[in-house]
């Protein structure tokens, strides 16, 4: 673990845990010994990560996040306050289905909003957006906006988080930034001139 480690004094941190330089970690936390969180990342209040969780870079956890075995984060992902993530498709108390676990894979820049949930076994594409509230059940596509129970595709953004209008030739530009992204085929990137 690097010197340039912020820990809270309430929070645990198991030994063997790697946490990055420039880290920040809050009260109440619990970072299991075989978890990985990389540099600059922002734990907050009351998180838990456990044993085989890979974090990402740049990443922003809100409060009151518990992120399980079989969820990996990318860099600057934003993981908003209460939101869930499961491991297990059919859970019981009475049966043990660790050798069950589906992975979860949260791709670079995307963003879940506060109390959604992200069922086991999907991928949140990078810089995709999930609303508030959102129960996600099914892969979202790179830049695209989901919200709602279950969660449907109502958009496209930016790497921004700004929506997309996409023109009749498939182009769009983001209103905040100016950078350009096209759509083909129904999957959205943005547009690079090489």
């Amino acid at each position: 673990m690097s010197n340039n480690v912020f820990i809270h004094p309430t929070a645990v941190v198991d030994e063997g845990a790697a946490i990055g330089a420039g880290t920040k970690v809050w009260h109440f936390c619990h970072i299991s010994a075989k978890s990985v969180v990389g540099q600059n990342c922002v734990v907050g209040q009351n998180v838990f990560i456990d044993n085989d969780v890979v974090i990402g870079n740049g990443v922003k956890i809100q409060n009151n996040v518990s992120v399980y075995k079989g969820v990996t984060v990318e860099d600057d992902v934003f993981l908003g306050p209460s939101m869930v993530f499961t491991n297990v498709i059919n859970p019981r108390s009475f049966i043990e289905r660790k050798q069950e676990f589906k992975p979860t894979l949260i791709q670079k820049g995307a963003s879940i909003g506060a109390n959604a949930t992200i069922i086991c076994g999907c991928t949140i594409g990078s810089y995709a957006l999930i609303g508030a509230g959102a129960v996600v059940t099914k892969t979202v596509p790179h830049y695209a906006l989901v919200m709602g129970n279950p969660a449907k595709q109502t958009g496209w953004v930016s790497m921004a988080g700004n929506t997309l209008i996409f023109d009749e030739n498939g182009n769009a530009i983001c209103p905040l930034t100016g950078s350009q992204y096209v759509m083909k085929n129904g999957s959205v990137s943005i547009y690079e001139n090489v």
